[in-house]
């Protein structure tokens, strides 16, 4: 992933993956599991991380490693989108930024290693290098604790309640607790790698001239005023969602597309962000498009379990035109929702 461009699209497809592989260390792109944050201070808090709609706690949906090589304070870059699966709601969407320079306090300089580390067990990271406690349900900042061993961290009263019932009654006052496994809390998306492919340029247009060569084809003997009333009912809406399905069929497994500074694919001609929809950067620089999550990653969450349940046609990411540096923490950025509609 780089700097903006106009050129073809990066598509992001998931893959099974080794735990060590989606650690911070190793710059993942990954959707579920908990965050691998990229800077280890200035986290969002709790406050920021709760659905603005809801209250409820936020659940990290995925992150992208998407430095801009132009950028020296951008050599490590990432981009982490979080989303409420809390019933009824189920809407609210946060995304936020962050990004270090290639000589940080928290990564060697050199790139990580290939290899796996020689130990490669499950172990839940709770505590990062810079000292900040994370919550044991979500993996986000966790200020609270437990007030009876002052060893679990929680984001919330919710969470906190939540791993009490998972089994932390039990365990609090055990010597051992620390080394034990962190539980299955129902609450965190299933884990994957996002690998990224370049989108073929050539192959749309000859798709669609197929696609052409079909439809004329079918009804090479209509009536010419059936030809007629049918061109005149082809409505923007159509087009529109015909040029999504075009760009999908290509690589029905995507389930993200990556731009900086490109035009997103819509699922919909209705909410469809205009200019003005689009607020500026608190730096004051405009917002452009970065990437879009594609309705076909809703497969792979298994988002209906124990009645939650997420869903969305578009989610597009709006980021800083200047990529802005606010301190060394993380910087929220805007996220579009385009639901799917009874598009025929």
């Amino acid at each position: 992933m780089a700097a903006t461009c106009a050129g073809p699209a990066e598509l992001g497809f998931v893959e099974e993956a080794p735990a060590w592989r989606l650690r911070s260390e190793q710059f993942p792109s990954k959707v579920g599991g908990r965050p691998a944050w990229l800077g280890a201070a200035g986290l969002p808090g709790p406050e920021e991380l709760a659905c603005a709609l809801c209250g409820r706690p936020l659940a990290f949906l995925l992150q992208l490693y998407a430095p801009l090589p132009d950028r020296a304070d951008a050599f490590h870059r990432g981009l982490f989108l979080f989303c409420c699966r809390a019933p009824p709601c189920c809407a609210g969407l946060r995304v936020f930024r962050n990004q270090l320079p290639r000589k940080n306090d928290f990564y060697s300089y050199e790139p990580p290693s290939e290899d796996p580390p020689p130990e490669t067990g499950e172990s839940v990271c709770l505590q990062l290098k810079a000292g900040a406690h994370l919550c044991r349900v979500c993996g986000c900042l966790g200020p609270k604790t437990c007030s009876r061993c002052h060893k679990a961290h929680y984001c919330s009263k919710e969470h906190q309640t939540l791993d009490w019932r998972f089994g932390h009654k039990q365990a609090c006052t055990q010597s051992d607790y620390l080394e034990r496994t962190v539980p299955d809390h129902n609450f965190l998306f299933p884990e994957f790698e996002i690998v990224i492919e370049t989108e073929d340029e050539i192959t749309p247009e000859v798709v669609e001239k197929e696609n052409e060569s079909e439809i004329m084809g079918s009804m090479g003997e209509a009536p010419e005023e059936e030809l007629d009333s049918m061109a005149k009912h082809e409505s923007k809406e159509d087009k529109i969602f015909q040029k999504f399905k075009t760009k999908v069929a290509l690589e029905p497994e995507q389930v993200l597309r990556y731009g900086r500074g490109i035009t997103p694919i819509w699922i919909s001609g209705e909410n469809i962000p205009q200019e003005e929809d689009i607020p500026h950067c608190p730096c004051g620089a405009k917002r452009i498009f970065e990437f879009q999550v594609m309705p076909q990653l809703l497969n792979h969450l298994k988002a209906d379990r124990l009645g939650r349940s997420v869903d969305w046609g578009v989610l597009a990411v709006f980021t800083c035109a200047e990529s802005c540096r606010l301190g060394i923490g993380y910087t929220e950025e805007f996220v579009w929702k385009q639901d799917i509609t009874n598009t025929p």
